[in-house]
Parts: structure tokens; sequence; C-alpha cells
């Protein structure tokens, strides 16, 4: 605890880094999910990253018809944030929490 950061927090400043909450998150998660998320993060499916977490989002939005739900607003606000630099710092203080609670 003398170093400065609290359990969760990975950066000095206590800002925890978007990637870096998402690399421990990646470590716990059961490894089907663990490869969607570094499926996701690749660069190769940046054109899409965008338009997948618009659609994910809308269809959230209407959670109450079949099939959609309303699960899928955290999910695209999750996929929007790794190229829309405003939704990163919230993101990785909610990865942050949920990483820290699982810290042995």
């Amino acid at each position: 605890m003398g170093d400065g950061k609290d359990m969760g927090d990975s950066k000095p400043n206590n800002r925890p880094d978007l990637d870096e909450e998402l690399d421990r998150l990646q470590e716990w998660v059961p490894h089907g999910v663990a490869r969607v998320v570094r499926k996701v993060r690749s660069p190769a499916v940046a054109p899409y990253r965008i338009p997948v977490g618009i659609a994910l989002t809308a269809g959230g939005v209407v959670g109450f018809l079949p099939i959609l739900g309303f699960w899928m607003v955290p999910l695209g606000l999750a996929v929007l944030a790794h190229d829309v630099p405003v939704m990163r710092p919230p993101l990785a203080r909610l990865l942050a929490k949920i990483n820290g609670k699982r810290a042995p």
C-alpha cells in the first residue's frame, strides 16, 4: 500500500488504463470469452467495431422486444469504448473495480 496505488488502479496517477484492465480481465474469464475479447481488440476488426457497437447499443434500447435484450447496451458501449477516447476512462474504472474484486 505504500506505493501510492490502490488495489484496482493500474497507473501511479490513480487512473486505470483500459488496455491493462482488459488484459487483467482476460486472465480470469473463460477461454472462449477471452478469445472473443482478443478478437474484438485486434486491429483487423477495427473497421467493424464502431458499427457493431452502435448496433448492439441500439438493439439494447429496444430490449423489450423478443431476441433483443437490455444486456446489449453495456456490451455495445464496451465495444465502442475501444475506439471512442471519451468512453475509455469510465470503462477502465469499471473494469478496475471488477478486476479488483477478483484479486486474490
